[in-house]
């Protein structure tokens, strides 16, 4: 088949060596003379490949050991409710920050459970901008604060990590593994596989320790932290195959050199698409450049009646899924770990192009 970039913000392109890897071991996984699909889950070959997934996030993120890492199942979104369900710890209100379309999202969820205080929200400039920190209005004795790191929609990311007297959860679904953090500043960290983990129908949590064990009464049972650490987030039968891929992916990102490789490769390929729009009059970026995302580049054509032919052009050069969000308009380019360079450059050659035959 030809080289084709996909540029989907989710479910996203994986890297082909993975892909490769998941062909060869469709039909039979290590020793297990079956597919992984088709193995317990309490199972010796899985449980190994289970562990060993675990191990080699925690040597990417440098995970301390006070900290659990749970593989569930119900997406990010599942995580708008087990957040506050586990955290409030019998306090009445909990701080988020409304910055884009998902933390949107988690605010409408947290306020099934509590009181919502929003301390910044840029709605009002179309999430294009960040508050800085020291205009934020956090009540104090909330119970949490929560923040989406970098907004897939839009293509808004924080620059900074809010420094807060209390446990700080970020939804890291689009920009989880794409460089070095510093676990230790989290209380929760969770992100959806289909970006930058593996596919679709895993989520990564990783949760303090001390954050474990005060449940809201009379909720599910699997919304409980304390049910997935004490059963190794198998209580129930796991996302077997998406677990299996997260585990080859953190593989080949060890390959690559780890996260402070990533995270020079990212920002570089970022950097070319940026530079590309910055220096066009025919294209255009609104979010401001100090907050502007390593994984999510949305671009505006000068004549949005163009549109459907740049997205036409675009695919006869095998560069697809570049549509952007009905909420933004124009295009999206997202360029995860698993997107090479390669593929950006291919992106930036055909705006170019594209521009001259209609600019």
């Amino acid at each position: 088949m030809s080289q084709v970039y996909n540029f989907s913000a989710g479910p996203a392109m994986l890297p082909m060596q993975v892909m490769k890897q998941m062909q060869a071991e469709l039909l039979e996984y290590a020793n297990a003379k079956a597919s992984v699909m088709e193995i317990s889950h309490r199972g010796a070959d899985f449980m190994e490949m289970a562990q060993k997934s675990e191990q080699d996030l925690r040597d990417l993120m440098n995970i301390p050991d006070n900290y659990k890492v749970l593989f569930l199942q119900g997406g990010a979104s599942a995580q708008f409710s087990m957040v506050p369900i586990n955290l409030l710890r019998g306090k009445k209100v909990a701080n988020y920050a409304h910055t884009g379309h998902w933390s949107k999202k988690a605010i409408a969820e947290a306020q099934r459970y509590c009181d919502v205080n929003i301390c910044t929200d840029n709605s009002s400039n179309k999430y294009t901008n960040i508050d800085d920190f020291d205009k934020w209005r956090i009540e104090e004795q909330g119970a949490y604060l929560h923040y989406t790191p970098n907004e897939t929609i839009a293509g808004l990311e924080f620059d900074y990590i809010p420094e807060v007297d209390m446990p700080l959860v970020a939804d890291m679904s689009s920009t989880i593994l794409s460089r070095e953090i510093d676990v230790s500043k989290y209380g929760v960290i969770y992100a959806g596989a289909q970006k930058n983990i593996g596919i679709s129908g895993l989520t990564i949590v990783i949760i303090r320790e001390d954050l474990i064990g005060n449940v809201i009464a009379n909720q599910p049972v699997l919304f409980d932290y304390t049910t997935q650490t004490n059963n190794d987030s198998m209580y129930n039968t796991p996302s077997t195959y998406p677990w299996y891929v997260a585990g080859r992916v953190f593989e080949w990102l060890k390959e690559q050199g780890g996260l402070s490789a990533m995270a020079k490769i990212n920002e570089h390929k970022a950097k070319t698409l940026y530079d590309a729009i910055d220096g066009s009059d025919f294209y255009s970026n609104p979010v401001a450049k100090k907050y502007r995302s390593w994984m999510n580049i949305p671009f505006l054509l000068a004549n949005e009646d163009m549109n459907g032919l740049f997205l036409e052009k675009a695919a006869e050069r095998d560069l697809i899924t570049l549509k952007g969000h009905r909420s933004v308009g124009g295009m999206r380019a997202s360029i995860y770990n698993a997107m090479p360079y390669e593929g950006v450059d291919a992106l930036v050659g055909f705006m170019q192009d594209f521009e001259k035959e209609n600019g």
